[in-house]
């Protein structure tokens, strides 16, 4: 175990808030090193039909996030906050993600390639997770074994991507990323829970935070595939962590992230019955629909902050204070948010199809 000292309770509080203050600060430091780098190499996200900005933009800055968290859980680890094989699985299939990402960034890699790149970044972390853990439906633990190792696979590689698809606006994904990771901290709390994960979602939501400063509204900088693969998958692996410490705790993290989850899972859906390329880039999310309704990235961004603050979180902190209502309480909390995203799906066609007949 990569331990180095041991706290008291009190120094350990300390020293969090701490490493979560430097990473933010650090987080943002770089991110400013990384707009002068993309400006001096041309790694610029030139606008185009499929794009929802209108200015040419640096991006590559998720850098700053995978740095700063990375050495942010480093340091939890050496405190003994973080236990190796965490650290491991967050940081060992993240850092390959991410430069995964760092390379599709600089030049285009192949469907193949990358899929087969965060296939194995998640078998990483499940095999040092032990697994898709325990969980509570109703009165039930249901434990799948072995065929916990594929569905968490699946899961994994799909909130990974996810995060990619909804990273297409100024500040949606890394707010997101901030509201997730300190709201599974808060869940945490709140369930009496004293582990590992809170310490690293603070830690992440912190690396997040810093990057929000340069990519709030209008964005000086977009975080990239190197940012959002890895945001995604670090998530992933927290929520089914926090799961082993509170069997309740992914329907929670689940309903934290539900306005990704929903957008993203209905515009798939959607765009797999018309017969589309899912891999290929878009703009048909009902939040890129909005942004250009509203002709505002800031609205959309301050929407689901709203959505996710007083909707989303009173409905995870419910789930997590009724363990027995948790799967109840997380399809209550999405089924309105399916019924947004569809109408909006549907006002879109309709108003796709007026303006080709004009």
């Amino acid at each position: 175990m990569l331990t180095g000292v041991r706290l008291s309770h009190d120094c350990m509080r300390l020293a969090l808030a701490a490493i979560a203050v430097s990473v933010l600060l650090v987080a943002a430091l770089i991110t400013r090193v990384a707009r002068k780098f993309a400006l001096l190499h041309g790694v610029i996200d030139v606008p185009n039909e499929r794009s929802s900005h209108l200015t040419p933009t640096p991006r590559g800055g998720g850098v700053s996030i995978v740095v700063a968290a990375t050495t942010g859980l480093i340091a939890l680890t050496w405190l003994g906050a973080m236990r190796t094989p965490l650290l491991l699985a967050v940081g060992g299939g993240g850092l390959a993600v991410a430069i995964v990402g760092f390379l599709d960034d600089r030049r285009r890699l192949s469907v193949g390639i990358r899929f087969a790149i965060h296939l194995a970044a998640a078998l990483w972390a499940l095999s040092w997770l032990g697994g898709l853990p325990p969980l509570r439906v109703g009165a039930q633990i249901v434990t799948l074994g072995w065929s916990g190792y594929v569905l968490g696979m699946l899961a994994i590689v799909w909130v990974l991507n996810l995060f990619n698809f909804m990273d297409g606006i100024d500040g949606l994904a890394a707010v997101q990323g901030v509201f997730v990771t300190w709201g599974g901290a808060l869940l945490a709390i709140v369930a009496g829970v004293h582990g590992e994960v809170a310490g690293a979602a603070l830690v992440v939501g912190a690396a997040c935070c810093g990057f929000v400063r340069w990519n709030w509204p209008p964005a000086k900088i977009f975080m990239g595939d190197v940012g959002s693969g890895y945001l995604g998958y670090v998530i992933a692996v927290l929520a089914l962590a926090a799961t082993r410490e509170n069997p309740v705790a992914l329907w929670a993290w689940l309903t934290l992230g539900g306005v990704f989850f929903v957008d993203a899972t209905v515009t798939l859906l959607r765009r797999l019955l018309r017969g589309e390329r899912v891999y290929e880039a878009h703009r048909s999310h009902a939040y890129q629909w909005l942004a250009r309704r509203w002709r505002s990235h800031a609205k959309v961004t301050g929407t689901v902050l709203t959505v996710n603050v007083l909707w989303l979180l009173p409905c995870a902190v419910f789930a997590t204070r009724r363990p027995g209502f948790a799967a109840a309480t997380a399809l209550f909390a999405l089924a309105p948010l399916v019924l947004l995203a569809i109408a909006v799906s549907g006002r879109r066609e309709a108003s796709d199809r007026r303006h080709l007949k004009q």
